[in-house]
């Protein structure tokens, strides 16, 4: 299972990868290969305010309906058309050209409570999950 170490992880399986004040924000491979084949995405608008550890969208796989939740709050500045149009590449490149969405970081103190690479390794080792 791919787990780059250049980014955060929160225990519903979303990881954010942060330069500056920017977040982008997409699920772990680990989540997309629990929910088999992604069918469908539905993200917020761009503008639209997140919370930390809210909900900001959905995806939807042919096992079952997940909801998205944001690891850090703030303002969405970007979102992914390209999976919204192509969701199947959340199977094929959950940490590359399948990220989510992009958040503006106004409280960095919040990435504090989120898990390394080692840390949400270990997680999913302690759930029976890795």
């Amino acid at each position: 299972m791919m787990l780059p170490e250049d980014r955060k992880y929160s225990k519903e399986h979303e990881w954010i990868h942060v330069d500056g004040d920017r977040g982008r924000v997409g699920i772990t491979d680990y989540a997309q290969g629990q929910l088999g084949d992604v069918v469908y995405v539905e993200l917020p608008q761009v503008g639209a305010q997140v919370g930390a550890m809210e909900v900001f969208g959905t995806i939807e796989s042919v096992k079952a309906v997940s909801e998205l939740f944001s690891p850090v709050g703030g303002e969405v500045l970007e979102i992914n058309q390209t999976v919204v149009d192509s969701p199947e590449l959340v199977n094929t490149d959950p940490y590359g050209d399948a990220w989510l969405i992009v958040v503006k970081v106004t409280d960095a103190s919040q990435l504090d409570s989120l898990m390394t690479a080692a840390q949400y390794q270990a997680y999913l080792d302690s759930e029976g999950e890795g």
